[in-house]
């Protein structure tokens, strides 16, 4: 069975949250430092070893530019020439072989199932994880048939790339 999906984008706005949201999810960690620091120097502010603010005052601007780091890189990918083939308008065919991506009914490309690292099922949409700041997002609406939709899910499952 084929599941035949609407043609569609990704929004621009939509990838750069995704990735955002999902790079910070992962690398949160990176954050402790700041905190750490803002703890250090309050404690020595407080305490009267060190009287001054400028540590705590750094370490906030520090990881504030540092989560602004993040998102102008996604920002930017978004924005970037080479990147403009990511959001133009496709068709998938996608069986338990491969998926097909097509551009029209003549031009297309097919990407194999071992390219994609893992799938995520969200509130209105599913994610193929292909790798950092990239993905393959199928809203539940560029389905043709709620059958469709199950059937792709199924798939996913079968691939053990969505939880059974």
């Amino acid at each position: 069975m084929i599941v035949k999906t609407k043609k569609f984008a990704l929004d621009k706005k939509d990838y750069v949250s995704i990735a955002f949201k999902r790079h910070m999810r992962k690398d949160w960690k990176w954050l402790l430092i700041p905190a750490a620091v803002v703890i250090l120097g309050l404690v020595l502010h407080f305490t009267g070893s060190y009287k001054n603010w400028w540590i705590p005052v750094v370490a906030v601007v520090g990881g504030g530019l540092y989560v602004l780091f993040w998102y102008a890189q996604f920002y930017a990918a978004s924005q970037m020439e080479q990147n403009k083939q990511m959001f133009d308008k496709f068709m998938y065919e996608i069986d338990s072989r491969q998926i097909l991506v097509k551009l029209n009914q003549k031009e297309g490309g097919i990407m194999k199932w071992e390219s994609i690292q893992s799938a995520e099922k969200t509130p209105d949409s599913f994610l193929l994880i292909i790798g950092k700041g990239q993905f393959l997002r199928f809203p539940f609406t560029v389905f043709n048939s709620e059958h469709d939709m199950k059937l792709f899910e199924s798939i996913l499952k079968r691939k053990e790339l969505l939880p059974a």
